[in-house]
């Protein structure tokens, strides 16, 4: 980041030489002055343009390095706690975290480094200026008074944008529905007003109508004292640097603490082919999710139920990116996927059925051939003959340790072992005969 905001400096710096060379250029060039001294001005000019455009390139370059750098530590260290915790934050919790970091990143490039540089730069200028004090003055404004004003109390503004956002996205995906309900206009009207709130509390933050007066004040007191036009206009320029600090936002981090649940379940000996059952609520994710917490990574392959925006092919060798033809055909006749491989599935699966995206996971999970096989409600979806069937394969398939949640009776002889879960007083396991 040093190195960012030193390269920074320099590219500023540049642009307020090549402005004040650039005026005094032009004022003695009507004096008829000696070509030695026009010659140096020119060269000066030519030099301090080129030099910004290079700096500026690499102040950029460095600051998005030492950033992406700071990325990469930050997010590990997030990992690594998590992977401590004894209790896995709830997916809103973790999208929260995820957004948190990711505006501390973005607060560093576009808060941190832009307000150094522009301090330093503010500083050179003034010791270059003589100590003017119209120009120390409206520099303080800009550089401290106005940031001070505009991070001192932040809105979080993440609830109004969430709710555009909402709204933007029934509009999009919902429209024919809305449209045959009659309720197309209201629901736009509802998302135009949401916008509106959104940008007047977004302009209500921004001081820089006031920075700008700053800015013109200082060179006008600057003008009635009789100082030189090209340190006005160096000035000028200056200003220019620290105007966008009047603007700057401190997001405000969301909340991501949440209560541990009150009841963690003992997870169960891991081996042989378990169902568990249980009424809804029961815990039976839960209990799901604490065994593959306690898992070693050695002792089972990740297959995750997200399906993206690709081929069929490419969605399953997620799980085995060398597997053959013949690997994956295998693998999709135990799930009876009746895809094509070459065929897109859309965003999250949009452009298959409910039962296709089952299966295709279910294929991605037999390919993988883990030592532990962990399925929660893997065959929602399909229709009760074919989801015996399918889950059968499956166990038959699998050679090591299958945990299954399911709540259909009938697939219960298809396991060695039943884990039955219920208020936690009636929990009991039992074989399967």
């Amino acid at each position: 980041m040093r190195l960012a905001i030193f390269v920074g400096v320099l590219a500023e710096l540049a642009g307020v030489g090549l402005t004040a060379t650039a005026t005094w250029l032009i004022m003695r060039a009507a004096e008829h002055p000696p070509m030695a001294a026009l010659t140096v001005a020119i060269v000066a000019v030519r030099t301090l343009a080129l030099a910004k455009g290079v700096l500026r390139y690499l102040e950029r370059l460095a600051g998005h390095k030492a950033v992406l750098g700071e990325a990469v530590e930050l997010r590990g260290r997030v990992y690594d706690d998590l992977v401590r915790r004894r209790h896995i934050p709830s997916g809103t919790a973790l999208t929260r975290i995820v957004t948190n970091v990711d505006q501390h990143l973005d607060t560093r490039l576009r808060t941190t480094l832009p307000w150094l540089t522009a301090a330093l730069v503010s500083a050179v200028v003034v010791v270059a200026s003589g100590f003017s004090l119209p120009l120390i003055a409206g520099l303080l404004i800009t550089v401290v008074l106005l940031p001070w004003l505009a991070l001192r109390k932040p809105e979080d503004l993440t609830p109004l944008r969430a709710k555009l956002t909402e709204q933007t996205t029934d509009l999009v995906h919902s429209k024919e529905e809305l449209i045959a309900y009659g309720l197309f206009d209201e629901k736009l009207s509802q998302a135009t007003e949401t916008a509106k709130e959104l940008s007047r509390k977004e302009r209500t933050r921004d001081l820089t109508p006031l920075a700008v007066a700053v800015q013109f004040g200082a060179a006008l007191l600057m003008l009635v004292q009789g100082e030189p036009a090209w340190l006005i206009m160096a000035a000028v320029a200056t200003f220019e640097i620290t105007i966008p600090l009047a603007a700057t936002t401190r997001p405000v981090a969301e909340p991501v603490d949440e209560p541990e649940p009150a009841h963690i379940p003992e997870a169960p000996a891991v081996h042989g082919k378990t169902a568990i059952v249980g009424p809804s609520g029961a815990g039976k994710t839960t209990l799901l999710n604490a065994i593959a917490h306690r898992l070693e990574p050695s002792r089972g392959a990740l297959a995750d139920a997200h399906v993206f925006h690709t081929t069929v092919r490419t969605n399953v060798l997620l799980a085995k990116p060398d597997a053959t033809q013949a690997e994956l055909d295998r693998a999709a006749g135990i799930a009876e996927l009746d895809l094509d491989w070459d065929q897109v599935v859309g965003e999250r699966g949009e452009e298959i059925s409910g039962g296709q995206r089952r299966r295709l996971v279910l294929t991605r999970s037999v390919l993988a051939n883990p030592e532990v096989l962990l399925l929660d409600e893997p065959t929602e979806g399909l229709d009760p003959v074919q989801a015996d069937r399918v889950l059968r394969k499956v166990l038959d398939d699998c050679q090591g340790t299958a945990l299954v949640v399911t709540h259909r009776e009938e697939q219960l002889a298809l396991f060695d072992h039943v884990h039955h879960r219920g208020p936690v007083s009636h929990e009991h396991a039992g074989r399967v005969g």
